[in-house]
């Protein structure tokens, strides 16, 4: 009897002082992202060091084409506002919604990388041309990376949402997740465009 009223009591007490964990995944793709900054931070110093010291660095800078890179900036930032508008959907259980908005930011983001393998087409210098070209194929190729990154998240949330009620108003991550990648994609290239095209 003492033994079972024992065990009883353990059993509430763990019960009582039980709490659920709460979600780490946040806080991790949060980590994740700020990894992934401090390398772009560290490409961004080393293009500023070369300008800087580096022996006929000014000399050798060519004049970049605006036009392309200033559509893809404009189509790239706006895909933001439209992921946006798929997350808020989905707080409302408008799943349909969800895959409009996702879709049409899969397609923006597609159309950036499509402007930006033109663009490196067109280039009137190679990735061996100068320290310059081969900086600017590093820092755009880096980021490039990571749009294709961002586009198989954004699809894979347009995969999983044909199941039936997988995102909902209370369970939503991977939509909210794809958002925070793509926002960190959208925040580098506007440094990057204003470094490489801009500065």
């Amino acid at each position: 009897m003492t033994t079972t009223t024992s065990t009883h009591l353990t059993t509430e007490t763990i019960t009582e002082h039980h709490h659920p964990h709460p979600d780490h995944r946040i806080l991790g793709l949060y980590m994740f992202l700020i990894a992934e900054g401090m390398i772009f931070v560290g490409l961004f110093v080393a293009y500023f060091t070369f300008r800087a010291v580096a022996p006929g660095m000014q000399g050798e800078l060519p004049k970049l084409e605006l036009m392309l890179p200033g559509i893809n900036t404009i189509i790239l930032v706006s895909s933001s506002f439209v992921m946006n508008r798929g997350q808020l959907a989905i707080k409302k259980n408008d799943t349909k919604g969800l895959q409009f908005w996702f879709g049409l930011t899969a397609l923006m983001g597609a159309t950036f990388l499509a402007g930006q393998l033109y663009e490196y087409f067109h280039l009137e210098f190679g990735l061996k041309s100068s320290l310059f070209a081969s900086t600017f194929y590093v820092l755009t190729g880096f980021h490039g990376l990571h749009v294709c990154f961002g586009l198989i998240l954004t699809l894979a949330v347009l995969w999983r949402s044909r199941s039936a009620d997988h995102y909902n108003e209370h369970s939503h991550f991977g939509v909210e997740a794809a958002e925070i990648y793509w926002h960190f994609v959208d925040v580098i290239w506007i440094v990057l465009f204003i470094l490489l095209y801009l500065f």
